[in-house]
């Protein structure tokens, strides 16, 4: 990203944009969700082993079900309704956590009603922290599906409850606290040879068979500190446990090979095994920057590939796969009709490529390429701009994309860059060159979109451009800038060109050099873009994208460069995300250069930070879960874009304007930084901005601001900033070679 300049305090300006938190998204997963129950609280809905019915756990006061009560729903009914579930267990007590036999034809679940016919009271939450209870009652009992009871399998002091059963039908796991722990134990289907299989101190619960019926997957809080231990056992001596640090671990069902799958953070629970058992499904809330908001997720069982597989509401968990893996059913608080409304919900599960997801161990491996020491800032011009073009050759190469043009991936360009800012000789500065690295994926489309960002940087401060005093001869690796955009670029060039998908759209994978010096080699990609591929329907532009903090702002500009941008960005929005929205077609990067040939665009920017243009813009500091997580969310925004109809270009004005520390005021030009000392060339001007109001036009050359002479980009931002706020000032330029003075209010 280049050096900030009047223009670039658009960066202030998108950080204070609107906060946008929008509930739903793309869940490619689930096809034709189907919603089961209708009122109340209803959840852990469970597969017969022939999937045609499901038991669940329905509390109602309004209905009469004043505490969880367990009651079967037949899905082969011809209409999916309440009316469908029927009682099967006492309606007695509290029960919960219900599941079938491998008979089909009998229940297992936990209840209180051989305590009391009554329900047991909730725990009340404690200094305003939600809480779990326990209740010592819970016993696990056999039932069948009349309701009858025919055998107790728990008869033990404490608590004994979340009882399932492995597919082979050989054993049942289920929690208990008979060793003065909350741990799992198997014990034989018929309740003999019972074994405790965890031993570490917390909360171990709510386990499920891996479909080979070796592994069990469950949730487990485990407190490190003294604090945090002392905690958890004062509060499981009142029965109750505190859910909001939890993470998936899985053990083989000895116990043995132990392993934590999730290190998110937060309440990651209701784990169950996808149907290859390779993978596992699970509710969580890691993603939650504010207040109460649980996804289903999808990861590895080696802890990689994270997935966000639901969009839609703030409540979703207790997923389970129907035997044959067809068909999924979660509860969820989508469509209520009341507050504090859960339903079950069943759908048909699509398993979808996994090619098109980020990995984040590519990301890593090519922003630790470009960031090194050995690329020495990759200037451009520089022996190390070129080892990196020629890297990125080499990863479209193998990626077997097409070059952009002619045989090769390089698009070659020649400007001057002025080294010296209170140089006043015409047409001086150092000539330069530079490369542009450019492929081609052609999906014999009628349409085009580009996805690029910038691979060059600083150098050692050679061009001047470093925010650190006094730093030439110092590396600026530029990690964030832009080795993390770049990286970008490639993951998405790799997860297009792999993927098992013809999309029915082509894509130019464009990596430019020259954006530190004022946007050279995406202006002069633009300037012939359309005549090469008139078909280019929009530009999407990644520059720093590795820096998400821990509120997880992300701005996202050019959104009013057409029409179905902003339904586009919104929609597919990750979890958690706080998106800052900009209208603006103009900012910071090199999607300015396309804008202004009348291409609509996105930008992509997690913000600037202490280390921008200085050494310390280092490969330790990004966030690379961050990255991955930007990464797929570009992606699916390109492909709704790619879905559109008509993606139709719209200017675009700036509704809201703050500067930085340096520069008080701004004009609202995009300036040409590469231009000799004869003036300013102005590049663009955007709506509604003092340029603009007083009549100053793309082409001009700004020469004078007030008494303050402008030879070029240096010499105009040191006028700037003398300006105070308010100010009047005549600003003098060329136009067509004559003269002309306008009045400007900055």
């Amino acid at each position: 990203m280049r050096l900030v300049s009047s223009n670039k305090n658009l960066i202030l300006f998108f950080l204070l944009s609107s906060i946008f938190q929008i509930s739903f998204g793309q869940e490619k997963h689930l096809k034709n969700i189907q919603k089961l129950t209708f009122g109340g609280d209803n959840a852990e809905a469970y597969f017969s082993p022939n999937s045609q019915l499901l038991t669940m756990q329905v509390s109602n006061p309004k209905a009469g079900i004043p505490c969880d009560q367990i009651f079967l729903y037949d899905l082969q009914s011809n209409t999916y309704s309440s009316d469908n579930l029927k009682l099967i267990s006492t309606g007695k007590g509290r029960t919960t956590c219900s599941y079938f036999m491998p008979d089909g034809k009998h229940i297992l679940y936990a209840s209180t009603h051989a305590a009391s016919n009554e329900c047991p009271a909730p725990p009340k939450p404690k200094d305003g922290k939600y809480l779990w209870a326990v209740y010592p009652e819970f016993d696990i009992y056999m039932a069948d599906l009349t309701g009858k009871i025919v055998k107790q399998l728990t008869n033990s002091p404490g608590y004994d409850a979340e009882a399932v059963v492995s597919p082979d039908g050989k054993k049942i796991a289920f929690t208990s606290s008979r060793s003065g722990d909350l741990e799992l134990w198997t014990m034989d289907i018929d309740g003999t040879n019972l074994k405790q299989i965890t031993n570490g101190l917390g909360y171990d619960g709510g386990s499920f068979f891996s479909h080979d019926s070796k592994k069990l997957v469950f949730r487990s809080s485990r407190p490190k500190t003294e604090k945090d231990i002392a905690e958890y056992k004062a509060l499981l001596k009142e029965n109750v446990v505190m859910p909001t640090e939890m993470e998936i671990y899985t053990c083989n069902v000895d116990g043995s090979n132990l392993k934590q799958i999730t290190q998110l953070g937060k309440a990651n629970w209701a784990p169950f095994f996808h149907p290859s058992d390779k993978k596992i499904i699970f509710s969580s809330n890691h993603h939650s920057t504010r207040g109460y908001d649980f996804q289903l997720y999808m990861i590895d069982i080696d802890g990689e590939n994270l997935e966000q597989i639901t969009w839609e509401s703030e409540f979703n968990a207790f997923p389970m796969f129907s035997p044959d893996g067809k068909k999924l059913v979660f509860s969820s608080n989508r469509q209520q009709n009341a507050a504090r409304e859960t339903n079950v919900f069943i759908a048909d599960w699509i398993d979808t490529d996994d090619t098109e997801l980020a990995k984040s161990v590519h990301l890593k491996k090519n922003i630790s390429f470009l960031a090194s020491d050995d690329l020495k800032g990759r200037l451009t011009g520089s022996k190390e701009e070129t080892i990196a073009a020629n890297y990125l050759v080499n990863q479209f190469k193998s990626l077997k994309l097409k070059p952009y043009e002619g045989k090769n991936y390089f698009q070659n360009f020649n400007y001057k860059v002025k080294l010296n800012p209170h140089d006043t000789i015409a047409n001086s500065g150092l000539e330069n060159t530079g490369k542009n690295v450019i492929a081609y994926l052609d999906n014999k489309a009628s349409k085009t979109i580009v996805i690029g960002a910038h691979y060059d940087h600083l150098g050692l401060n050679q061009h001047h451009n470093s925010t650190k005093m006094n730093s030439e001869g110092e590396i600026h690796n530029g990690a964030d800038d832009n080795a993390s955009g770049v990286a970008g670029v490639l993951e998405l060039a790799r997860m297009y060109s792999q993927n098992k998908t013809i999309e029915n759209v082509n894509y130019i994978f464009a990596l430019f050099s020259g954006e530190e010096d004022g946007l050279i080699g995406s202006k002069f990609m633009a300037e012939t873009l359309k005549n090469k591929y008139p078909n280019v329907i929009a530009m999407i532009n990644m520059d720093m994208i590795g820096r998400l903090n821990d509120k997880k702002e992300l701005t996202v500009g050019g959104i009013g460069t057409c029409p179905e941008f902003k339904n586009s960005v919104e929609l597919n929005k990750p979890a958690g995300f706080n998106i800052s929205l900009d209208e603006s077609g103009v900012g910071p990067s090199d999607h300015t250069s396309f804008y202004l040939k009348d291409i609509p665009v996105l930008f992509f920017f997690t913000g600037t930070h202490s280390d921008y243009h200085k050494p310390t813009d280092d490969e330790d500091k990004i966030n690379y879960t961050g990255e991955k997580n930007i990464v797929d969310y570009v992606f699916r925004v390109t492909n709704s874009i790619a879905d559109l109809d008509k993606v139709e270009f719209t200017k675009t004005k700036i509704t809201a304007a703050k500067t930085g520390a340096k520069y008080k005021v701004t004009l609202g030009i995009m300036p040409n930084y590469a231009d000799s000392s004869d003036g300013l060339h102005v590049d663009g001007v955007t709506e509604d901005r003092p340029a603009q109001k007083a009549g100053i036009l793309a082409g001009d050359i700004i020469t004078k601001i007030g008494s303050c002479d402008v030879k070029e980009v240096y010499s105009y931002m040191e006028c700037l900033s003398k300006i105070k706020s308010g100010e009047e000032l005549p600003v003098t330029f060329k136009r067509n070679g004559e003269t002309k003075t306008v009045t400007v209010k900055f």
